[in-house]
């Protein structure tokens, strides 16, 4: 059975991506920030698949030592990692009128974050024959768009396809391929209830993305529907 970790697994993209990670057979550890949490979130998912396995695992993405102690006790192999937590950003973020401290917490959590969650689940990574990294980026990272609104966030977003294209690099003789993926807009509290796409398909997407990701893949930036997608 293969195994996988979902950060922020406990609502939109995340829960999604559990869903669809037990459905398919997977071992699903998701990360959650609370106690309560991880026991509402392991209750719901067990009710809904009770032959499943669904491991909760308590840390904020952005407490590096709390990261590290939730992986030093991982029991065996890790096959995929899904760096999925992230935020909109401050309600002030343009170039001319920008709140810094919410755009220092916007790169704390959307880059810093899944670069040090990587790091720390690297060892059980490497016990698994087909070790995978893949991190949810956006279309707004895109270099093409010229738009200054909600600039912490696409900032934070270019920032972290480049951290990981560094990372794809650095572990590809280790033949662990990391690639990232672009969900759209969805139909979450981020993307708010009139966006195109349905959480649930993007989560089959991007774990369809996870579960056939090579080498030849590596670095690469793909569309939660399967096409690469330009940086």
């Amino acid at each position: 059975m293969p195994v996988c970790l979902v950060t922020a697994a406990n609502r939109g993209i995340g829960l999604e991506l559990a869903r669809a990670a037990l459905s398919t057979g997977w071992t699903a550890y998701g990360s959650v920030r609370s106690e309560n949490l991880a026991t509402d979130t392991a209750n719901l998912l067990e009710a809904e698949f009770p032959e499943g396995d669904f491991r909760p695992l308590v840390f904020d993405v952005t407490d590096h030592d709390a990261v590290r102690a939730a992986a030093a006790p991982l029991p065996g192999p890790l096959d995929l990692l899904i760096n999925n937590a992230g935020i909109i950003g401050p309600k002030r973020q343009t170039p001319l009128d920008m709140d810094f401290d919410g755009f220092a917490e916007t790169l704390s959590v959307n880059t810093l974050a899944p670069l040090a969650v990587s790091q720390a689940f690297l060892a059980p990574l490497k016990q698994s024959a087909n070790g995978r990294i893949l991190t949810v980026s956006s279309q707004m990272s895109w270099m093409g768009y010229r738009k200054p609104d909600t600039i912490a966030y696409r900032a934070s977003k270019a920032a972290i396809n480049k951290v990981m294209q560094g990372l794809a690099t650095e572990l590809e003789p280790q033949n662990i391929p990391v690639a990232l993926v672009d969900p759209g807009w969805v139909r979450t509290d981020m993307g708010g209830p009139q966006a195109d796409n349905s959480p649930v398909d993007v989560a089959a997407g991007i774990l369809k993305i996870g579960e056939r990701l090579t080498l030849a893949d590596t670095g690469k930036f793909f569309k939660w529907s399967g096409e690469e997608r330009p940086f």
